[in-house]
């Protein structure tokens, strides 16, 4: 995937296909919430399993029923490519496997 920064109205149409996520000053983030903590901890395990396949890893914060992701691409100069945008969608086709809203 490329690692140029994406233009302001490249990020919104991306944006507009992965409902929940947002841009927080120069990283793409969301936060999931799940059913018990067990299905959190479920769920950060198979987000670093993703982040392993594509080499591209994120901050991840697991609270009690909750994982927040926050991702840039360093490499790039710590902006928002399509790289962050191709781990938010593989986030968002497994976050419902286990119970995340």
């Amino acid at each position: 995937m490329p690692t140029e920064p994406l233009s302001q109205k490249e990020i919104e149409d991306r944006l507009a296909e992965l409902p929940g996520w947002s841009v927080e000053g120069d990283r793409l983030a969301r936060t999931f919430r799940l059913g018990s903590h067990f299905a959190a901890t479920a769920l950060v395990v198979h987000i670093a399993q993703i982040q392993d396949e594509l080499d591209h890893h994120s901050d991840l914060t697991l609270g009690y029923h909750t994982v927040a992701l926050s991702v840039n691409t360093h490499s790039a100069g710590g902006v928002v490519t399509a790289l962050d945008f191709g781990l938010a969608q593989r986030v968002q086709e497994i976050a419902p496997i286990h119970g995340a809203r």
